[in-house]
C-alpha cells in the first residue's frame, strides 16, 4: 500500500491536535509556570510541524499519482480478512481484558488468529496456551507489569 505523504501529514496533524487538546485536562501544579501538559504539548507541536512538512512534500511530489494506492493483497478476501481480524483482536483485547483477564483474552486471540491463518486447531491450542503462559510470565513476573486478572478475581474472592 502506498499512501501519499500529504495524507499521512494530515493524519499526524489531526492526532497532534487531539493530543494537545487533551493536555488541557491535565492538572496544573500550584506555584509553577508549567505542569504535566508541557512536554506532551511540545511533542504535539513537533508533530504538527512534521505533518506540515509531510503535506508540503506530498503535494509537491504527487504529480498525478493517487492519494492512496492499495497493494495487490488487499484484493484477496482471506488476506484482507486476516488484516481486519488483527485489528479487531486489538480492539477486543482493549475492551475485554479487564473483565475476562489477560490469560483468557490472550489465549482466545492467539487461538483465533492461528486457526484463521491455517494452523490445525489442536496445535493452535497448544501453542496459544504455551505462548499465553510465556507472555504472562515475562510481563507479569519478570517485568512486573500488572496484567488484568479478570475472571481470576472471582476465584480469589
Amino acid at each position: 500500500m502506498r499512501i501519499n505523504d500529504a495524507v499521512i501529514g494530515a493524519l499526524l496533524i489531526a492526532f497532534a491536535a487531539v493530543m494537545i487538546h487533551h493536555t488541557g485536562t491535565f492538572p496544573s501544579f500550584p506555584g509553577q509556570k508549567y505542569g504535566p501538559a508541557l512536554f506532551p504539548t511540545l511533542i504535539g507541536l513537533g508533530f504538527i510541524g512534521t505533518g506540515g512538512i509531510l503535506i508540503w512534500r506530498g503535494v509537491r511530489e504527487r504529480a498525478g499519482t493517487p492519494w492512496i494506492e492499495f497493494a495487490p493483497w488487499t484484493r484477496e478476501a482471506h488476506r484482507l480478512g486476516g488484516f481486519v481480524l488483527v485489528l479487531a483482536s486489538i480492539i477486543a483485547y482493549i475492551l475485554a481484558a479487564e473483565s475476562i483477564g489477560f490469560l483468557a483474552a490472550c489465549f482466545v486471540i492467539l487461538f483465533v488468529l492461528m486457526t484463521w491463518l491455517g494452523e490445525v486447531a489442536w496445535r493452535a491450542g497448544l501453542i496459544a496456551v504455551a505462548m499465553t503462559l510465556l507472555i504472562d510470565w515475562f510481563f507479569g513476573d519478570l517485568m512486573r507489569v500488572p496484567l488484568p486478572r479478570g475472571l481470576l478475581n472471582l476465584l480469589s474472592a
